[in-house]
């Protein structure tokens, strides 16, 4: 029977022939994520958990994150492999949990080439690769013929291990990559010196591949339609290989935007949603085997639109499984409203990984620690109040719903969101706003008595058997003479709109909240089109590796950023989207001062001393970002010494008091640390 609302995403495909034909029950592909459960033996239990409550929200295939075929191509030392029948038996475990599910699962087959982060790694040349510091060594012929060897095994090895498919990685900039492209592939020999010999490496792993599973075992194929790198593949070069690797014996291929190299992003909550459907749309046009979307797609209806278009025949959402398992059943109950949408932020999954710590979500702190931080049902109904409803506060309440506590949530302002409200202002982080509209909704399916308007005292909580304050934070005004002058304005203010900045603007403070509020000062919203040109992203079709001269930027205004502190501005933003924020200053045109003592503020503007010289920054407006400090005056009533009789209101007994978010560490705005906070509390009450 159609589904009403996505019709094409929840129709099944049948993937392969014969007696190993696979039948997907619909179109949505959980993408390969390395979460760190991969690593080790003692982790096997968590990551089939992890696997499973994925398997039973309804998602058609996952993929796991990369095991390498070989040690030398490990991603960093004593990673996941799948060389020999150990690691299949091992995995037998995660197999059976999916497939008791009633899920599919495909094994991917990743070797890191040059980004290995180890001294073995090894490449088709021993070129270095700039986001590791081990320089690799050039692979020999007989050892690059043994590793496309060592591909075929481990794929057979999945296929033992009870593995419904396999997905070869052929992108991202991995070693496949690495011999595709004439960047990393210098060699003369039969594996390198034109374009048709650079692709005999891949179409040998999968040819090989084939043999040993025979003609009807699955096999995708992730393929790099996009390099973004200088020396990367043409349309042609990419067109040609993925016909070449057809004919191998590919089932499926799988798209892959950018090595992790590229200084354009290409999954980031700044990337466009669906800003890569038009590549899948243009292999669809080469191939006779379904072909499957990837990248800023999160959302069923975006995912239902691709593929009533034809773009593609499957849609890969990896992240967006990662904060809701239960997407694909929610899109099916047509209840696409209780979704919780990924934002794309990276700050809890990849910026975990790549800092060798386990992924999680920060709009599901649960991702990845499904064994631990579990929400069991209460064993007596007991009352919860929970003041504040910004991230710690809706993540509380919305907890403690889950396990069947009755829960009151008050929140002083007319509206929830409280600092994350701010945040969803921001240019580029528009899909903030999603994480609002879930945890809404969420309050709503679980009848939560919400009352905005209503600043608590403590009175208001007596009789509560658990008290929660995530009363969060207010933006700090430092002391410098002159900060109470007309042109001064908090972060907030302007964030809000209660302020319209003039056109010079000095921004004081460059931390995230610095960084955010000059990108919101100097850009206006943009289209695909208008994105693309301003990271330079072009037509591979013209331009290899699908690079061309950045369109240059036109900010709204002036802005300069300044810190006290002398190291470089932003280097403390996320490990894997920082580096795209600075970028975005820079084009913008965001002039950046550090090591500045702040003198004064008066008509002129920011007064500042930088090595020993004084200065003015001449600025109509001037933004404080210079942190924030805990609200808690609330609490610091509940927690003070009784007074006496007649003189007074005795302090509130309560079971359970609770300090979370801003309101316990008012740190620089972090939804990931308020959420988590919110959710552990409450699986401990």
């Amino acid at each position: 029977m159609t589904h009403p609302l996505y019709p094409h995403l929840l129709e099944p495909l049948t993937l392969g022939a014969g007696d190993d034909a696979l039948t997907l029950r619909n179109r949505v592909v959980m993408g390969s994520m390395h979460t760190g459960l991969e690593d080790h033996p003692w982790d096997i239990d968590r990551l089939a958990a992890f696997f499973e409550e994925r398997a039973r929200g309804g998602v058609g295939l996952i993929i796991t994150g990369g095991y390498a075929p070989t040690k030398r191509g490990w991603l960093k030392p004593f990673a996941s492999e799948m060389t020999h029948r150990l690691h299949a038996m091992r995995h037998e475990r995660i197999t059976g949990a999916v497939h008791d599910a009633g899920g599919a699962i495909a094994l991917q087959v990743l070797h890191a080439g040059r980004y290995g982060y180890h001294p073995l790694s090894q490449s088709a040349s021993d070129k270095k690769s700039p986001i590791t510091p081990f320089k690799p060594s050039a692979m020999s012929s007989k050892e690059v013929d043994h590793t496309a060897t060592a591909f075929a095994k481990s794929v057979a090895l999945a296929r033992k291990a009870g593995y419904d498919a396999v997905e070869i990685m052929g992108s991202e900039g991995y070693l496949i990559n690495q011999f595709l492209a004439a960047r990393t592939n210098d060699r003369d020999d039969q594996w390198g010196g034109s374009a048709s010999r650079r692709m005999h490496f891949a179409v040998e792993v999968v040819r090989r591949s084939r043999e040993l599973v025979g003609d009807d075992f699955p096999i995708v194929y992730r393929i790099s339609l996009l390099d973004l790198v200088e020396g990367g593949q043409t349309w042609e070069e990419t067109a040609e290989l993925a016909l070449h690797l057809q004919a191998a014996g590919v089932t499926v291929f799988n798209t892959g935007i950018g090595w992790h190299e590229a200084r354009v992003p290409t999954i980031i909550t700044q990337v466009p949603r669906g800003a890569w459907r038009s590549h899948t749309a243009r292999l669809k046009q080469v191939v006779d085997v379904p072909v499957c979307a990837s990248n800023r797609i999160n959302t069923p209806e975006l995912a239902e639109d691709i593929l009533a278009a034809g773009e593609a025949d499957l849609v890969s959402m990896a992240r967006p499984l990662l904060a809701d398992p239960a997407f694909v059943a929610k899109a099916m109950d047509e209840r696409a409203d209780e979704i919780n949408t990924c934002i794309a932020c990276n700050q809890a999954c990849l910026d975990h990984v790549f800092s060798n710590d386990r992924a999680s979500c920060l709009v599901n702190p649960r991702a990845c620690h499904e064994t631990e931080l579990m929400l069991m049902p209460t064993l007596r109904k007991q009352t919860v109040a929970v003041v504040g409803a910004g991230p710690a506060g809706l993540a509380a309440a919305t907890s403690a719903a889950e396990r069947g506590f009755a829960v009151t949530l008050l929140e002083r302002s007319p509206s929830l969101g409280g600092q994350f409200r701010l945040a969803m202002a921001v240019p580029g982080k528009e899909d903030f706003a999603e994480t609002l509209r879930y945890f809404t909704r969420r309050l709503d399916v679980l009848g939560v008595d919400v009352r905005l308007g209503v600043e608590a005292t403590p009175d208001d909580l007596a009789g509560f058997d658990h008290v929660v304050v995530a009363t969060g934070v207010e933006p700090r005004m430092p002391d410098i003479p002159g900060i109470d002058h007309g042109s001064v304005a908090s972060y907030a203010d302007v964030l809000s709109g209660a302020v319209v900045p003039g056109k010079r603007v000095a921004v004081i403070g460059a931390g995230g909240i610095g960084v955010d509020v000059s990108v919101f000062l100097t850009h206006e919203p943009e289209d695909l089109e208008d994105w693309m040109a301003h990271w330079g992203v072009g037509d591979p079709a013209l331009h290899e590796g699908g690079l061309v001269e950045k369109k240059p930027r036109t900010p709204t205004r002036e802005v300069t950023l300044v810190q006290r502190k002398t190291t470089p501005i932003g280097i403390g933003l996320g490990k894997t989207s920082g580096w795209a924020h600075r970028a975005v200053l820079k084009q913008s045109h965001v002039t950046q001062v550090s090591g500045a003592t702040y003198d004064r503020i008066s008509d002129e503007g920011l007064h500042v001393t930088v090595d020993g010289v004084a200065r003015v920054i001449e600025a109509d407006t001037i933004v404080v970002c210079a942190g924030q400090d805990s609200v808690r005056g609330l609490y610091d009533d509940l927690t003070s010494p009784p007074v006496e009789q007649g003189e007074g209101r005795a302090r509130v007994e309560t079971r359970g008091l609770h300090l979370i978010g801003g309101a316990d560490v008012a740190a620089e705005l972090d939804a990931k640390r308020a959420i988590k906070q919110g959710t552990e509390v409450v699986a401990g009450l």
